[in-house]
């Protein structure tokens, strides 16, 4: 059965690694026949969350920016995939910013069950990307009907395009068996 997949690439860097993990999954994913759309947040404005909470009202952040329509993107797939450098053994600050500004899925009929997670960094552990999952899964958790589906942690790569053959194939067999 074909899923609508959305992957948000949230690296801001020209041919970063991350983004190298997301155009695998993508491949991965429309081979195996799924209607897949690609995100960047590269020359997107995104403003931080004021906490205003209208959002739970309005159905919709009320600040005006580009987090609108990618959260309505959120909201209508069925699966997620999320691409980010890992900065300080954290999630990049841009992919914390959105998964704040999609606060307003929270009590929405939301359709995605299965979020995925891409993850490149300088450092070669695998525990160097410990910070981003346990991130996402506390948004995670704020979503009865979703769970953490497949983690592909690309240590090791610092330069653009330094991403390991190796992880490049991880992420397209996980898009590939979403």
């Amino acid at each position: 059965m074909s899923k609508h997949v959305l992957v948000i690439s949230t690296s801001l860097r020209s041919r970063s690694n991350s983004h190298l993990l997301a155009q695998q999954f993508v491949r991965g994913a429309q081979e195996a026949g799924h209607q897949v759309e690609l995100v960047s947040l590269q020359g997107k404005e995104l403003h931080f969350c004021n906490g205003c909470m209208a959002c739970l009202e309005a159905h919709r952040c009320v600040i005006e920016d580009d987090a609108n329509a990618i959260v309505e993107k959120m909201g209508a797939a069925d699966v997620i995939c999320f691409a980010t450098p890992v900065y300080y053994y954290e999630m990049a600050g841009q992919m914390k910013t959105l998964l704040d500004r999609a606060n307003s899925l929270y009590d929405s009929d939301y359709a995605f069950r299965d979020i995925y997670l891409l993850t490149a960094s300088a450092e070669e552990e695998d525990s160097a990307s410990d910070g981003p999952v346990h991130g996402l899964n506390g948004w995670i958790a704020c979503f009865e009907r979703a769970r953490l589906a497949g983690v592909v942690r690309g240590g090791g790569a610092n330069a653009p395009g330094e991403m390991g053959q190796d992880k490049l194939d991880a992420a397209y067999q996980m898009g590939k068996n979403v």
